[in-house]
């Protein structure tokens, strides 16, 4: 029975922490694994452009011995001409798997239904899986000592939101989700993260405070503004610039480490000055995006 990689709300901390070794042992070790997809094509369906997600896919799957197949949707949607679940059964007859950057979660679900090869979800309006994977791979490297962290979110409640609060609820870590009034996370997704944390002994804060931010390992920001939403920055600003990050609030809050998805936006919802500190692990996450997705490409296909 194939398997897909949509989210990890399914996955155990032990299936977790298994991939992230795998991740690890990838980058250390790369020539290990430089035949694991030999003969292998994977498909990149991209409803959104991309820097890093493109160009981490297509270099892993080359240094897996793999060829990466990449399908732009000129129109911005990948639906219109035939049926998504037509889209994955016609691809499935060619390709070893199907990696999709995607607007809505249905897609990825319409097409793994059609699909009889693995589908990877690489971005979508719910999850970004990947990124989440490549972010702990990053904690877990900056905080060698520990097995769980203390990690805040900072700004708008979304994708990026979602999978880390998942993904950090099932390792037992905490995480506290701080957004201005009115762009919290999806209520039916905390809820789902709080259940997680319980069973996992972890803890999800959710929060509209700053003042949330003391005592925590790490703080994260995303931009504020996402890909395809056409709000102004001038409409939004009043209501953000309050949790912008910077070296005084990294300082007042005692974290060691900023981390950011990227692409960020200079001086809006992160200063250049913090950006390019020796608190950033802003490349070290970019770097880890190939090592992460190469770690979930390897499982999936073993």
């Amino acid at each position: 029975m194939k398997a897909d990689l949509l989210s990890f709300q399914h996955h155990s901390a032990q299936q977790i922490r298994d991939l992230l070794a795998l991740a690890a042992d990838f980058k250390a070790n790369p020539a290990k694994y430089s035949q694991a997809l030999a003969g292998k094509s994977i498909v990149g369906l991209f409803e959104k452009p991309s820097l890093r997600t493109r160009v981490s896919f297509d270099v892993g799957i080359h240094k897996l011995g793999g060829h990466f197949v990449y399908l732009d949707c000129q129109d911005g949607q990948l639906s219109g001409r035939e049926s998504l679940k037509d889209i994955g059964a016609n691809l499935a007859c060619w390709a070893d798997g199907i990696i999709a950057r995607v607007f809505k979660h249905d897609t990825l679900i319409e097409l793994s239904q059609g699909a009889k090869v693995p589908v990877v979800n690489a971005l979508c309006d719910l999850y970004h899986p990947c990124q989440a994977l490549a972010d702990y791979l990053t904690l877990t490297e900056a905080f060698p000592n520990k097995s769980q962290f203390k990690l805040a979110y900072v700004g708008d409640g979304n994708n990026v939101t979602h999978s880390l609060m998942i993904m950090g609820a099932i390792l037992g870590c905490e995480v506290r989700v701080i957004t201005p009034v009115g762009y919290e996370a999806s209520d039916e997704l905390i809820q789902l993260a709080q259940k997680l944390a319980a069973d996992n002994g972890g803890k999800i804060v959710i929060s509209t405070s700053m003042d949330d931010l003391k005592g925590v390992d790490a703080v994260y920001a995303d931009t504020w503004i996402s890909m395809g939403d056409n709000t102004k920055f001038s409409d939004i600003e009043q209501t953000f610039m309050p949790y912008q990050l910077s070296s005084a609030v990294m300082a007042d809050a005692g974290a060691e480490f900023v981390l950011h998805c990227q692409p960020a936006h200079r001086e809006q919802e992160i200063t250049s000055e913090l950006m390019d500190s020796k608190h950033s692990l802003l490349l070290q996450q970019a770097e880890n995006r190939m090592h992460a997705q190469n770690a979930i490409l390897i499982e999936l296909m073993k």
